[in-house]
């Protein structure tokens, strides 16, 4: 009973998201030319920083620490799909704080389905697509490409995805104890992408820690390199439990912090 129960729960969730997703791209294409240049922005923004690691590698004699160019364009390629999708699929999550301290979770909390999901869903950063794209073409015009690794791609790209998704939560939750930590969550966020563009070997030291913990880059970035140049059952078990580990500690932290949630007594609408 509980397990079909959990299935038709799960069902709607993914038919709600489905909704957002098909209302919010409507929306964003209801101007196709504003649509266009944000997604062609984002995509020269992100191509600029390919040039810049071409004279690199050029000048240091084609290796850093371990990696060479195509090593740094698969973590590029990575990030840029994952947090794509990230912020396409559950573009809410940035805005979680200030919904909080808004009052206007309230809308979210009478509403019959997972509050987490249905909040950081119904909203998608239209310029998003610019980078998934750019993550694709790169994937493709940079690495080997092997029916294998397109599908370990796809797969990390996925993980990346739930991974930020589920840190933003996490860090943005904190307004539930700590007053407004919108800055803060900004702050750890942008950590988190920035550690994951560049090689993990030059970090030494309590950095490293932080990488596998607050900001989980390892896990992001790192361990995904090491897995699609040499697979290993092992690591790639990691990869999967640590992984979801740092979901359920995001949802967790969200969900504990709603029992302390004070209401706005906000009124209003969502349609």
């Amino acid at each position: 009973m509980k397990s079909t129960l959990r299935a038709s729960t799960f069902g709607r969730t993914l038919r709600l998201m489905g909704m957002y997703f098909r209302f919010n791209l409507s929306a964003g294409m209801s101007y196709r030319g504003a649509f266009l240049i944000q997604v062609l922005g984002m995509m020269l923004n992100n191509s600029a920083f390919i040039v810049f690691w071409l004279i690199l590698f050029e000048k240091i004699g084609g290796n850093l620490k371990g990696y060479d160019f195509y090593d740094i364009m698969f973590l590029w390629s990575l990030a840029a799909t994952g947090v794509g999708m990230a912020a396409v699929f559950m573009g809410n999550a940035h805005q979680i704080s200030r919904i909080i301290y808004s009052g206007e979770l309230d809308v979210y909390l009478l509403q019959p389905k997972p509050i987490a999901l249905n909040l950081v869903s119904s909203r998608m950063m239209v310029a998003a697509w610019g980078d998934i794209i750019f993550g694709l073409l790169l994937f493709f015009f940079t690495q080997a490409i092997r029916l294998d690794s397109i599908l370990l791609f796809l797969l990390f790209s996925i993980l990346v995805a739930l991974v930020f998704t589920a840190m933003r939560v996490l860090y943005h939750s904190l307004t539930f104890y700590l007053g407004n930590a919108e800055t803060f969550a900004g702050f750890a966020s942008e950590m988190l992408l920035s550690f994951s563009l560049y090689p993990g070997s030059i970090f030494k030291g309590p950095a490293v820690w932080i990488l596998h913990s607050l900001v989980p880059a390892a896990f992001v970035a790192y361990l995904p390199v090491r897995l699609i140049k040499h697979f290993n059952f092992g690591l790639f078990a990691v990869l999967i439990a640590a992984d979801l580990a740092f979901v359920a500690i995001g949802m967790l932290t969200f969900y504990r912090g709603l029992r302390v949630y004070e209401s706005g007594n906000r009124i209003g609408t969502r349609i």
